[in-house]
C-alpha cells in the first residue's frame, strides 16, 4: 500500500452470542484465531502500525496473538466510536490515513484491504467503507446513499426506519479514514439511539455535514466480510475459510478429490503434485512436500512431510517424515517420532519419541518408545520396546542391519547392535552384541499323550 497508513482493530468484545467466557476474537478459524487472521493480513498487506482495542479478556487476548501490536484498553465496551476513540490517544498528530478493522471478520483478504484503499485515495475521501450487497442483510448496518452515490449515512438495523431496512448494501465494519478529518469528529458522537452506543458510522454522516466527501467500496464476494458474531455464523466462516484454502492450494497444482471433506488450516503449506484424499485433516503449521498421497481417513497435526511420502488411515502428531517413505494404514506417530527415507511404518504401529533411520521397516502391530532405530533394520510382528518401568522411561537402541523377530520384548534401556539378530519371542534385557544371534525364551518340551491323559 502507497502513502501513511496504521490501522485500529477493534477487539473489545465478549461475543455474548457465543455462549463462552472466551473473548470472541479467539474463537479459531482454520486452526488460526480470529483476530491472528486480521493482524496477518495486515502485516502481508506491509501495515507496521498496527493498533489493538482490547477490553473483555484482555490479558488472554494480548497472551494470544503475536505481531507488532500497540494494545489499546477499553475497559468500557461503550461502542464503536468509543473504542476508536480509545486508540486517538496513540494516534495524536498523526496525518495519514487509517484502517478500522472488527476483529471477527476472519475472511477479509489483503486484495480487498488494497482495493478498500485505492478506492478511498483515488475518491479523495474523508471516509470509505468497505461494503457488500448481500440476499439477507437483516442484522447489518445498511449503506445510505445520495443521489450521486455518496454514501451519506450508515443506519445501524436496530436504528434503521422500515425503507432504510430494504437496503442490501451492508457495512462490513472496515472502514479506510483520513485521520485528521475524522479525529475532530470522534468527540461529537452520540449515544442517543437504540443501543446507547457510541456508533463508529455516524462518523460519515457528521462528515457530510461538514462538507467533507464519503464513498464505499462494494466488494464482489460478500462471504468476505462475513461476521461471526455466534457459532453458527463461526462454522459458516469456518467451511468458507476451509473452502477457500483447498482452492487455493488446488490452483497452486495440488489435486484435491474432494474440497468439502478435506480440512486444512490456514499455516499449512502443501507442495504440487501431491494428492489428498477425503477425509484428510491437516492442522498446525504441517509442511508436506510434492508428489505425496495423503489419505483417506489421515489426520496430520504439525508434521513435516518430504516428497513422495505416502500416508493412509494414520494419525500424526509432531512427527517429521523423510522422502519416499509410507505410513500406515491404522499407525500412530506421536510428537518427537522421525522416519528416515524409504522407511516402511505399517499396519497397527505406534511410535513416539523415536527415530527410525532409512530404510528400515516396522511393517505390523508394533510400539516403539523412545528408541532408535538404525538403517535397514525389521522390526517384526508384535515387537514391543519396554520403555516405562512405572517411574522413569528408558531409552532402547538398535543398530543398522538389525532383525528383531517377531513378538519380541526389548526391556529398555537395552542395546542391540548392528547386524544383531534376535529370535522370535524373547524377552531381551541385556545388551546384544553386533552381528549375534539372542535368544531369551523357555526351550519348548511336548509331552506326549498330554490330552489323552487329561481326557
Amino acid at each position: 500500500m502507497k502513502g501513511k497508513i496504521a490501522s485500529v482493530v477493534l477487539a473489545a468484545g465478549k461475543g455474548t452470542r457465543m455462549k463462552s467466557d472466551t473473548p470472541k476474537v479467539l474463537f479459531p478459524v482454520a486452526g488460526k484465531l480470529m483476530l491472528q487472521h486480521i493482524v496477518d493480513i495486515l502485516v502481508e498487506a506491509g501495515i507496521d502500525d498496527i493498533y489493538a482495542v482490547v477490553g473483555y479478556g484482555a490479558k488472554k487476548v494480548q497472551a494470544a496473538i503475536n505481531g507488532p501490536i500497540t494494545w489499546v484498553e477499553q475497559r468500557e465496551q461503550l461502542g464503536t466510536g468509543h473504542a476508536l476513540s480509545r486508540a486517538g490517544g496513540s494516534l495524536r498528530g498523526y496525518s495519514g490515513d487509517v484502517l478500522v478493522l472488527a476483529g471477527d471478520t476472519p475472511l477479509l483478504t489483503v486484495a480487498t484491504l488494497r482495493d478498500l484503499v485505492a478506492e478511498h485515495t483515488l475518491g479523495k475521501n474523508a471516509a470509505t467503507v468497505l461494503s457488500a450487497r448481500v440476499p439477507q442483510p437483516t442484522g447489518y448496518g445498511r449503506i445510505v446513499r445520495g443521489s450521486n452515490g455518496s454514501v451519506i449515512a450508515i443506519a445501524e438495523e436496530k436504528d434503521a426506519d422500515s425503507n432504510q431496512k430494504k437496503i442490501n448494501e451492508i457495512n462490513s465494519g472496515t472502514y479506510c479514514l483520513n485521520w485528521a478529518k475524522v479525529e475532530p469528529l470522534l468527540d461529537s458522537l452520540s449515544s442517543n439511539n437504540a443501543q446507547g452506543e457510541y456508533y463508529l458510522t455516524d462518523i460519515f454522516s457528521l462528515l457530510v455535514l461538514n462538507g467533507e466527501k464519503t464513498g464505499a467500496y462494494s466488494v464482489s464476494d460478500y462471504q468476505e466480510i462475513m461476521g461471526t458474531n455466534d457459532r453458527v455464523q463461526l462454522a459458516l466462516a469456518e467451511k468458507t475459510m476451509r473452502l477457500r484454502i483447498c482452492h487455493d492450494l488446488m490452483r497452486q497444482g495440488v489435486s484435491i478429490l474432494d474440497p468439502d471433506t478435506t480440512w486444512i488450516d490456514a499455516d499449512v503449506e502443501v507442495g504440487a503434485e501431491t494428492i489428498l484424499l477425503p477425509q484428510t485433516i491437516i492442522k498446525g503449521g504441517t509442511k508436506i512436500g510434492g508428489n505425496c498421497r495423503i489419505g483417506p481417513n489421515v489426520t496430520i497435526d504439525s508434521c513435516l512431510l518430504g516428497t513422495g511420502v505416502v500416508v493412509r488411515y494414520a494419525v500424526m502428531e509432531g512427527a517429521t517424515v523423510d522422502d519416499n517413505s509410507t505410513v500406515g494404514p491404522f499407525a500412530y506417530l506421536r510428537p518427537g517420532t522421525q522416519i528416515g527415507r524409504q522407511v516402511k511404518i505399517g499396519d497397527f504401529v505406534e511410535i513416539k519419541n523415536s527415530s527410525v533411520g532409512q530404510g528400515s521397516k516396522v511393517p505390523h502391530l508394533a510400539y516403539v518408545g523412545d528408541a532408535q532405530v538404525g538403517a535397514n533394520s525389521n522390526i517384526g510382528c508384535g515387537v514391543i520396546t519396554a520403555n516405562y518401568d512405572g517411574t522413569k522411561k528408558s531409552k532402547t537402541e538398535i543398530g543398522d542391519g538389525v532383525f528383531i523377530g517377531s513378538n519380541t520384548n526389548l526391556v529398555a534401556p537395552v542395546k542391540v547392535a548392528d547386524g544383531a539378530y534376535v529370535a522370535a519371542g524373547s524377552t531381551i534385557t541385556k545388551d546384544v552384541p553386533a552381528k549375534t544371534l539372542a535368544i531369551a525364551r523357555a526351550r519348548q518340551t511336548n509331552k506326549s499323550d498330554w490330552r489323552r491323559k487329561k481326557d
